[in-house]
């Protein structure tokens, strides 16, 4: 179980550089009073920001530092959990992520994530997701469990019934399952290459044992059929490689001359622009005045129309001299285009070139195999070897086809896990085991709420809602506050369950606001009912502005105020 004992935060939202601190363990019931935006909800997002790094609410990270100081923002938590007490520190401006048990800081050499990810699986044994489930019932950013996707729904209880173990056994068997693919992919690939190799084996030896004269004279004149074929690639590769020379670098140079005349034409033409835009700014200044803005003088006609004139020539001439540059761009272009083109042939032929010296390499050896086999034809030696390497074949061959057995035998049976794994497997019968439970419990704190419904979750964690009529309903078809009875049942019902499992119990119970939305004054008294039905290990905090409807039904009253734009707790 985890016991919350405190937390206290400084320069976190509205809240100054003075600690701000709240005892979890000092009182059952604590009520938590203030006008809207004096930081009621503050203490949610320390305790969660403290947690997992991020606010109760939607606010960026960025936001959480007071805005008016700007900087040391530090949130302190301190917990104990199964007898070891812990304390998590975090900071921006500074950044502090700290992680103590007891007196000693963990170690914090590996990644800000992994770091978070020891808290949370090893310390806390819940995430983000749960603990707000089980925790923190508040009308901010708190989204209840039937609002949640199918699949978020069954998130929540897989936490909270400890079976997410069974989906990262299903990641683990996924990868494994790959790699076992991998190996059957591999090894089949290795078959068929050795069944190659046998086959051709077998024609080699009884090539081998059929070889005579007539047999020599027939590879001879492979030879020499491999030969003329050399000669004719030789020859295609002389013509090849005077039409490389003679043009390629004649054309690579051409080709940088081209682009160096496109630059300076671009070049002269953004010059040409410049040059027109101001002259045509001119004759408009003197189009449109006749009196200089500056100096306050008259601007004579005269002097007006020898300006405009002389600006309309110039900007003609201007004109004139782009339109020639337009043309000899046109011209590079269309040359260098050409150009390219014959240096695409080229690059061609050097590619025709490369595959006929391949091919050159290949008729050569088999050449050298053939002119190898002749000398070893009559040679019973040679027989006797290839029949040796025949069987060493066959013997890995079979060799590689048990090891294949072995991996498919393997994947079979890891298949069969895996669909125990899966949803509709071995999880879903857990869930099956524990739906009536939480189907009943839900169902009691309902009735505690007045609210007699029936209300069942199945294993796909859809709901059949039916009223005392045995009409059926949906959670979307009740008011906001039949709807908040349903979440507020859930998240006892979920608080009852994690105690049952030891996996995610604590102390700590935060209802924000909840009774200032859409419960009525019965079903406050009836919430009221089930907090005080809860064990004395549990410490309820109630954030409120609805103070003088709660006033003397708690323990403790904390009240916040805004001093001089400070949040601070009174």
């Amino acid at each position: 179980m985890i016991v919350f004992k405190s937390l206290k935060w400084k320069n976190f939202l509205s809240t100054g550089n003075n600690w701000s601190e709240i005892d979890f363990v000092g009182s059952p019931t604590t009520l938590v009073v203030g006008h809207n935006g004096s930081g009621k909800s503050t203490m949610l997002d320390a305790l969660s920001f403290a947690l997992f790094g991020r606010a109760h609410r939607s606010i960026s990270k960025a936001q959480l530092v007071n805005s008016i100081n700007n900087k040391g923002c530090k949130v302190i938590v301190e917990f104990n959990v199964l007898g070891s007490d812990f304390k998590v520190v975090r900071g921006i401006k500074p950044n502090i992520f700290e992680i103590w048990k007891g007196d000693v800081m963990m170690n914090q050499n590996s990644h800000a994530k992994e770091y978070q990810k020891v808290l949370e699986s090893n310390i806390l044994k819940l995430n983000h997701k749960s603990f707000h489930q089980i925790v923190v019932l508040g009308s901010s950013s708190f989204i209840p469990f039937m609002q949640l996707s199918a699949q978020h729904r069954r998130d929540v209880i897989e936490d909270l019934l400890d079976i997410n173990v069974l989906s990262k056994m299903t990641s683990s068997l996924k990868q494994k399952i790959s790699l076992l693919k991998e190996n059957i992919k591999g090894l089949t690939h290795n078959i068929e290459v050795n069944k190659t190799k046998i086959d051709a084996q077998k024609r080699y030896i009884k090539d081998i044992e059929a070889l005579n004269k007539e047999a020599k004279t027939e590879k001879q004149k492979q030879i020499d059929d491999y030969r003329e074929e050399i000669g004719k690639l030789q020859k295609v590769n002389n013509n090849l490689s005077e039409m490389i020379n003679e043009r390629f670098d004649d054309l690579e140079k051409e080709k940088k001359q081209i682009e160096s005349s496109i630059s300076q034409l671009n070049s002269y033409k953004t010059k040409f622009s410049t040059q027109a835009n101001k002259i045509v700014k001119e004759v408009k200044f003197f189009e449109d005045n006749d009196i200089c803005p500056t100096c306050d003088q008259s601007i004579t006609t005269k002097l007006k129309n020898e300006r405009i004139s002389s600006g309309k020539i110039k900007a003609s001439e201007l004109k004139e001299a782009m339109d020639k540059a337009d043309a000899n761009l046109s011209n590079k272009e269309t040359a260098l285009n050409q150009t390219e083109l014959e240096l695409k042939n080229i690059r061609q032929y050097q590619s025709d070139l490369h595959a006929n010296n391949q091919s050159i390499d290949q008729y050569q050896s088999y050449i050298n195999r053939t002119l190898a086999e002749i000398e070893n034809i009559g040679h019973a030696a040679d027989v006797e070897t290839a029949k040796t390497e025949l069987e060493e074949l066959k013997t890995d061959n079979s060799d590689l086809v048990e090891e294949k057995l072995t991996f498919n035998e393997q994947y079979n049976y890891d298949q069969v896990i895996s669909q125990m794994l899966r949803d509709t497997g071995i999880k879903t019968k857990i869930v099956k085991q524990y739906l009536p439970v939480i189907n009943k419990l839900c169902n009691q704190y309902l009735q505690i709420l007045d609210f007699f419904v029936s209300f069942n979750l199945d294993e796909t964690f859809q709901e059949t809602i039916r009223s005392r009529f045995r009409d059926n309903f949906t959670y979307a078809s009740f008011s906001e506050g039949e709807k908040q009875r349903i979440d507020l049942a859930l998240l006892f019902t979920w608080r009852h369950i994690a105690k049952m499992k030891h996996s995610v119990a604590t102390n700590l119970l935060i209802l924000d606001e909840t009774f200032d939305s859409s419960l009525d004054h019965e079903g406050v008294d009836n919430l009221m009912k089930i907090i005080y039905t809860l064990k004395d290990d549990t410490n309820v905090f109630i954030i409120s502005h609805k103070g003088d409807l709660l006033e003397g039904r708690f323990a403790k009253k904390i009240e916040m105020k805004k001093i001089k734009n400070f949040s601070r707790i009174i």
